[in-house]
């Protein structure tokens, strides 16, 4: 089963494994998983810090998790699976100035891309108008991926299956801006990243799921600095991508969230990395004058 734009989005943030954010043991909201929100007279709501994967051990939803569900008339999510298609198979994908892959790429890396991708490479036509965060999503796929459904996409399944509404909080098109707006030169920066850190993605992506399921949000952020650590010239288009998809993003899921928590009973389902830290969604709902008290 081919991944989602905003499943892809977030792979790719893990498998680049960098933020700006620092200082990640003394950051808010630095552990846990589930937060009840509430204010006086609003009945409850929660947030579920997810990791975008389908590993057995991140689908089997620990006890509290299940009884926050239970409770809950609807579920936000980042955003609504409404198909399988692939980043690149659609126009948003594709550039339409006239630049080609061509003009960031020369043709030995181009190789290396469509290797790397294998099944994945879209056709050829479509292939060489891609933009370079096309190209980043696509190799943000995981080689083991079975083609079981990540938990954001299992959560959205069993909600419907239950008859409950179920809200996205950004549109296809919002997630596409997102990356537009990140500057050229680290998209085409990050993809080479991508591309040489391949090989040691399935043991980044064990100290992610060992971090997660430790609840341990700022091991998490603490993962994410390295590469930047050990690449200073790499260091800025890091946190221009985790800016881009991480802040900014979290900013607009707040806004949207404003009304449904003002009704209460909502179960929020983002990743956990938009919980952490002063920019974190966590924090930005408790400015808006709701208690958050971690449940796990």
């Amino acid at each position: 089963m081919a991944r989602s734009l905003p499943e892809r989005i977030t792979a790719a943030a893990a498998l680049v494994l960098a933020t700006s954010i620092a200082g990640a043991a003394d950051a808010p909201y630095g552990y846990g998983l589930l937060f009840r929100v509430e204010r006086d007279g609003t009945p409850p709501s929660y947030i579920f810090g997810t990791l975008h994967s389908n590993d057995p051990r991140v689908l089997a939803l620990p006890a509290p998790v299940r009884d926050a569900l239970a409770g809950v008339r609807r579920v936000a999510v980042e955003s609504v699976v409404t198909d399988a298609r692939l980043p690149g198979a659609g126009d948003e994908a594709q550039s339409t100035d006239g630049h080609r892959l061509a003009d960031y790429f020369d043709s030995a890396t181009l190789a290396r891309i469509h290797e790397a991708l294998g099944g994945d490479a879209p056709p050829a036509e479509v292939f060489e108008r891609l933009k370079p965060w096309a190209v980043l999503l696509l190799l943000g796929r995981p080689r083991s991926d079975d083609g079981a459904p990540a938990l954001d996409r299992q959560l959205q399944y069993d909600a419907r299956a239950r008859g409950m509404l179920v809200l996205g909080l950004e549109l296809p098109e919002e997630q596409a801006a997102s990356l537009d707006a990140l500057p050229v030169a680290s998209q085409v920066a990050l993809v080479r990243f991508a591309l040489d850190r391949r090989d040691a993605l399935m043991a980044d992506q064990e100290r992610a799921i060992t971090a997660w399921l430790a609840r341990d949000l700022a091991r998490l952020a603490d993962l994410a600095q390295e590469p930047g650590r050990r690449d200073p010239m790499l260091a800025p288009h890091l946190a221009a991508l985790m800016r881009h998809l991480i802040d900014d993003r979290s900013a607009l899921m707040a806004h949207r969230l404003f009304l449904p928590l003002r009704e209460g009973r909502i179960f929020v389902a983002v990743g956990a990395l938009h919980l952490y830290g002063d920019h974190g969604l966590l924090a930005l709902i408790a400015e808006q004058g709701y208690r958050v008290r971690r449940l796990y």
